[in-house]
C-alpha cells in the first residue's frame, strides 16, 4: 500500500474525490459517485495513466455507505490516506485560510450551516463519516469563501442596518477554490497583472473580478443563490418576491427553499432541464430563451464585475459548461463585443485555450478548474506547518 493525500469534493447530488502524492503535486487517481446519496448511484474512478474508468453502481446505500465504498475503491488500487482533505462551502467570516479539523472548530462550522443550508450539512457529514471509519486520521478543511476574504470593504457589504452586518449578513463569494486554481495558471498567459473576469459556469454558477489575482468582487453573496442564472437557482433575485410567495402564494419557507434552490434556473424557464446540454439540443421556444436568459445575465455580470475593477483585459470561461460549451461562449462574447471582445470562432469550437482573435482588444480564454488539485495543494501546506514548528 502506498500513503496517499484524499480529496473529497462533496456536493448535494455529487461526490468527487481524487489521491494525490504526499506532496500534492501528482494527481493519482479520480472519482466521482453520481447521484450521491440516491438509491442507486454510480461510481467512476479513473487512474491518471488510464483513459477506461472503473465504474461500479452503488445500490441501497446512503451517503455514507458510499463514501466508505469510495475509501474502499482507492485501498483496492493500492493507496491509503495519510489525511483527507475537505471542500466546505462557508467558512463565514472566522476561517478564511485551511485548518486541521478538530472538534472545536467543527462545531463552528456547523453553526454556519444557516448560511448555506443546502451544502454546508454535505461536507460535515462527509467530515463526520471519516471520523467514524478513522478517528486518528488528520482531516483539513478548505473553504470556498475563503479566496474572497480579502476583498474590498465595500464589496462586502450589503445597504442594510449595520447591525445586520455586524452579525455576518455580508457578501462572501463562492466558488473560490475554483478561482484560486483559475489565479495560478493566469502567469502562464501573462495575465497575473491583468483585471480579469473569470465565469465559473456550471451547475453553480459564479462570476469574480480577480485584480492582479486577487478577488475584489463577486457574483455570489451571503449565499450561493446570488448572482448569475444557475441550473435549478434564480440568481439576483427581487427580495420582494420571496415576501410575495409567502404573503399572496401560502409558501413555507420550506417550500421557498425548494423554490429557490431547486426548481428555478435553467430547469425553471426550460421547464425542461437543468442540463445546457438537453436545452441545447432541443428545439422548444422556452429552451432557448432559457438558454438566452444565462448568457444574457453573464454578460451583463461581466460589465458590472469590470466596473469594480475600473476596466477589463480579458475573460476566461471554466467550470462544465464554460470548458464544453462553445454556443454559450459565443453568445456571451458576442454580446460583450462592444468592449472590444473578438471571438475566434474555430478556436472556440475547438475548446482552444483562447478564444478570442488575435489583435482583439480585449481577450478570452478557455481553462480547466482544478478544484481538487488547489485542495490538495492547500492540505499539504497545512499538514507541513506541524513540522516545520
Amino acid at each position: 500500500m502506498s500513503s496517499a493525500l484524499f480529496t473529497l469534493n462533496a456536493g448535494s447530488s455529487t461526490l468527487k474525490f481524487a489521491a494525490f502524492s504526499p506532496d500534492g503535486h501528482e494527481r493519482l487517481l479520480s472519482g466521482q459517485i453520481d447521484h450521491y446519496g440516491a438509491e442507486r448511484a454510480n461510481l467512476q474512478l479513473r487512474a491518471s495513466s488510464d483513459s477506461t474508468p472503473y465504474e461500479r453502481c452503488l445500490t441501497g446505500a446512503g451517503c455514507a455507505d458510499q463514501l466508505a465504498a469510495a475509501l474502499a475503491t482507492l485501498a483496492e488500487h493500492g493507496l491509503q490516506p495519510l489525511a483527507v482533505a475537505h471542500r466546505i462551502v462557508h467558512g463565514g467570516s472566522r476561517f478564511t485560510r485551511p485548518i486541521l479539523l478538530d472538534g472545536e472548530n467543527r462545531a463552528a462550522l456547523a453553526e454556519l450551516v444557516p448560511l448555506a443550508p443546502l451544502h454546508q450539512p454535505v461536507g460535515l457529514a462527509a467530515i463526520d463519516t471519516i471520523e467514524a471509519i478513522a478517528p486518528a486520521l488528520p482531516q483539513i478543511a478548505c473553504f470556498d469563501t475563503a479566496f474572497h476574504a480579502g476583498m474590498p470593504e465595500l464589496a462586502q457589504r450589503f445597504a442594510v442596518a449595520r447591525h445586520w452586518h455586524d452579525k455576518g449578513v455580508r457578501r462572501y463569494g463562492f466558488h473560490g477554490l475554483s478561482y484560486a486554481a483559475i489565479a495560478r495558471r493566469l502567469p502562464e498567459l501573462e495575465l497575473d497583472d491583468k483585471r480579469v473576469v473569470v465565469c465559473h459556469l456550471g451547475s453553480g454558477a459564479s462570476a469574480c473580478a480577480l485584480l492582479a489575482g486577487q478577488s475584489v468582487a463577486s457574483s455570489m453573496g451571503f449565499s450561493a443563490l446570488d448572482g448569475l442564472m444557475m441550473g435549478t437557482r434564480p440568481g439576483t433575485l427581487d427580495a420582494e418576491v420571496v415576501l410575495y410567495w409567502q404573503e399572496h402564494a401560502g409558501l413555507s419557507i420550506g417550500e421557498v427553499r425548494d423554490e429557490l434552490y431547486k426548481r428555478s434556473g435553467l430547469l425553471g424557464v426550460s421547464e425542461l432541464s437543468a442540463d445546457i446540454r438537453t436545452l441545447l439540443a432541443s428545439h422548444a421556444p422556452a429552451a432557448h430563451e432559457a438558454v438566452a436568459l444565462f448568457c444574457y445575465r453573464v454578460a451583463t455580470e461581466v460589465g458590472r464585475l469590470a466596473a469594480a475593477m475600473q476596466g477589463l483585459d480579458a475573460v476566461v470561461f471554466t467550470a462544465g459548461i464554460g470548458e464544453h460549451a462553445p454556443s454559450v461562449r459565443a453568445a456571451i462574447l458576442h454580446q460583450l463585443g462592444w468592449l472590444g471582445f473578438r471571438l475566434d470562432e474555430a478556436a472556440n469550437d475547438a475548446n482552444a485555450t483562447r478564444i478570442s482573435q488575435i489583435g482583439s482588444t480585449r481577450s478570452a480564454w478557455v481553462i480547466p478548474t482544478d478544484e481538487e488539485g488547489e485542495i490538495a495543494r492547500l492540505a499539504t501546506a497545512v499538514l507541513a506547518k506541524p513540522a516545520a514548528a
